[in-house]
């Protein structure tokens, strides 16, 4: 695999020489300008020998809120003591730590969670000195979640029971069915329905890959998952195997993740040893072959299609739609793609029933899920929740807002969503919840007594996502809006020139006005943007990429008169005057 070749050849060099990359061009008989293609499209690659050490500060969400800003400009100070070509300093985007910001990433190997300005300068000058690095090893304890039906006791059982009822792929899709178990990555696709499609698309040859390339700003639940239960998620893996009659796997793992890296390499050594994959799984004569593939980099390779290209060696670039990878997926093959979590509830559910998982949601909706929270919480981390719980009841989760702090919005799908206030005025609100969800003398929907279900959280405009990250009374929204545009525009691929061109645009317009050149037309080119982008963007980046700065406009127009330049200040913006 080429995109595998050019990381090994890092891994020995720190970079990719050229004369590598033409000995990699000469024995796989890929032309050069290919390989250099590729290489060249993904932030982990290097195509010059980089610094002694290098310092990559998370700037996104919850480290941004910690004051990443603030400790990136102390790092750069070292950097201008030690010199460029000592050390290298920079951002980078969320490295799936917001539980313990500020996150950073060192000499691209080690990741650092819990970090001030301070430690980080120690450990810069380590990195410029070419010492070793202290290693800052995670909580690998278990927690006695429900997804995890193996506590204490030997894994794999589920797979046991369906191997010793003879394979009898309703076994499984039958309480997929019953519990209602959807994507947990964003899309919400019944799991049954995607496997059922490609066990019956025809052709032999089929897939399964698992999404593990958890990249989108407060969310780190699929971190916790592969660190903690491992075993979980192959399981569901040879289980959809099994049910779709896929001979091979891939679990495509973000680089950033090397403890979990580690995890899963330890746990498919045992699963192979157990032949649980392999040759005749089980003694069944079926095959499942299982391997890890670590992603060179990029938000976008989250995206379904993205991954799929990544892992054929081309620039991880969505594709258009359709057709749809349960038809024509990886090597134009019928795929089964599931996130972590959707495939980790899979032995739960089997073992307990669909019924015991539809039934654990409350207020009517189906279901358990693990969301990440994060931002001005006292309790930040991952929690298993039922679904239709209320903003409140999760916020008293983690512990609730930080003392003599009040609740100003929050991100209920991490920056895709935007921002939802404390209180949203009816006028706010699509006319079909108001009716249905809000009492007929009600004036606004306080935000602490909304479900959070993907029926309603849609039906009144918000997108519900596995991150919340919450924002108290004392943060500028509109900077913080700023901050989340800005993830999109360094992580669009290119690919789409709206979006390309238009995040772009969406951070200028903030930038102005953050410095007090703002106008209300460029207020107003807002929405046309984000219109545009959303209709014209072949993936969800490009879609939602306006979101956190709309929302402002939408929910806080009062956050924006302060930045209005003084002949932009003649007439008040409307609430609701954008959307």
């Amino acid at each position: 695999m080429l995109v595998q070749a050019l990381r090994n050849i890092q891994e020995q060099f720190g970079f990719l020489p050229r004369e590598e990359m033409e000995a990699l061009s000469a024995s796989t008989g890929v032309p050069l300008h290919r390989i250099h293609e590729v290489a060249s499209f993904y932030p982990l690659y290097r195509l010059t020998p980089p610094c002694k050490g290098t310092v990559k500060v998370c700037r996104d969400m919850a480290c941004h809120l910690k004051g990443s800003p603030e400790v990136l400009k102390s790092l750069q100070s070292i950097q201008g003591q030690l010199g460029a070509k000592e050390l290298e300093v920079g951002g980078i985007s969320c490295l799936g730590q917001c539980d313990a910001p500020v996150a950073a990433l060192i000499n691209d190997h080690h990741v650092y969670r819990g970090m001030n300005a301070e430690q980080l300068a120690n450990l810069a000058r380590l990195a410029a000195a070419g010492a070793e690095l202290p290693h800052q090893h995670p909580d690998l304890s278990p927690i006695p979640w429900r997804i995890n039906p193996y506590q204490g006791k030997a894994p794999y059982e589920a797979l046991r029971q369906f191997v010793a009822k003879g394979l009898d792929a309703n076994s499984v899709l039958k309480p997929l069915e019953d519990s209602g178990l959807r994507g947990m990555g964003g899309a919400g696709f019944p799991t049954f329905r995607k496997w059922s499609a490609v066990r019956g698309a025809p052709g032999k040859t089929k897939y399964v890959v698992c999404n593990a390339d958890e990249s989108e700003p407060g969310t780190f639940k699929d971190r916790e998952l592969l660190r903690r239960a491992p075993c979980l998620v192959i399981e569901g893996m040879i289980l959809a195997a099994l049910v779709t009659g896929a001979e091979k796997g891939y679990l495509y793992i973000r680089h950033e993740y090397p403890d979990e890296l580690q995890a899963l390499q330890k746990e498919m050594a045992r699963a192979a040893e157990e032949k649980l994959i392999g040759q005749n799984v089980l003694g069944t004569g079926k095959t499942f072959d299982l391997e890890i593939f670590v992603s060179p980099g990029g938000y976008v390779q989250g995206e379904e299609s993205a991954l799929l290209e990544a892992i054929e060696d081309r620039r991880g670039e969505p594709r258009n739609k359709p057709p749809f990878p349960v038809f024509e997926g990886l090597f134009g093959k019928p795929t089964v793609i599931n996130n972590v979590e959707t495939l980790s509830w899979v032995p739960a559910i089997l073992l307990q029933g669909g019924a015991w998982y539809r039934d654990a949601g409350v207020r009517g909706a189906p279901g358990l899920r693990l969301v990440s929270i994060s931002g001005d919480i006292q309790r930040p981390g991952v929690y298993e929740v039922p679904f239709g719980q209320t903003v409140r009841e999760l916020l008293e989760t983690a512990g609730g807002i930080n003392p003599g702090r009040t609740l100003q919005a929050i991100a209920t799908s991490g920056p895709s969503g935007g921002f939802l206030p404390a209180e949203i005025p009816i006028n706010l609100l699509p006319p079909k919840f108001v009716k249905e969800k809000l009492p007929a003398d009600a004036t606004h929907l306080n935000i602490l007594d909304l479900q959070l279900d993907l029926n309603t959280v849609g039906q009144m405009g918000g997108m519900l996502g596995a991150a919340c990250v919450v924002y108290d009374n004392t943060r500028d929204l509109v900077e913080n809006a700023l901050n989340c545009v800005s993830f999109y525009r360094n992580e669009s691929c290119g690919k789409c020139v709206p979006c390309r061109m238009g995040s772009q645009k969406l951070v200028d317009i903030l930038e102005n006005l953050l410095h007090g050149k703002g106008s209300r037309q460029e207020l107003q080119l807002i929405a046309d943007l984000g219109e545009t982008m959303g209709m014209t963007s072949i993936c969800g980046l490009g879609q939602v990429a306006s979101n956190p700065i709309t929302s402002v406009l939408k929910y806080f127009p009062q956050s924006l008169e302060k930045y209005l330049a003084p002949e932009a200040n003649a007439k008040s913006p409307s609430a609701g005057g954008h959307s």
